[in-house]
């Protein structure tokens, strides 16, 4: 990341199935994962959502383990790339997962809009 010219590339972290949610709370969970995306592109960032990337190959493995061998690795291999995290409200340890994964690599984590648009104007 060039410090002058501040963040890209967005993680969008947040609840997808945290505690067994049934299929309407996923698709819940995915709405909001993808408002908030929505949100940080009309911005000029570019975000990424991890389940966004997860499911289609999910749903193409017919495994029993599928979401446990491709979720969390794919959205962690993801977070490599990003330059910052967006963690939305909810409870997920997926998503806290991806936080710490930020935070040890020293790249910035918002909890809000507001927080990107600040620490792009310093950055400018």
């Amino acid at each position: 990341m060039e410090p002058s010219k501040g963040i890209k590339w967005i993680m969008i972290a947040g609840p997808y199935s945290s505690g067994g949610a049934r299929e309407a709370q996923r698709q819940k969970n995915l709405e909001a994962l993808n408002e908030a995306a929505l949100a940080v592109f009309e911005i000029g960032l570019t975000p990424v959502i991890g389940v966004n990337c997860a499911l289609p190959l999910i749903r193409s493995d017919s495994r029993p383990d599928a979401f446990d061998r491709i979720m969390m690795p794919l959205s962690l291999a993801m977070s490599e790339r990003c330059d910052a995290c967006l963690r939305i409200t909810g409870t997920s340890q997926g998503a806290d997962q991806e936080v710490e994964r930020f935070r040890k690599n020293k790249k910035p984590v918002f909890f809000s809009l507001d927080e990107i648009k600040e620490f792009q104007k310093k950055k400018s």
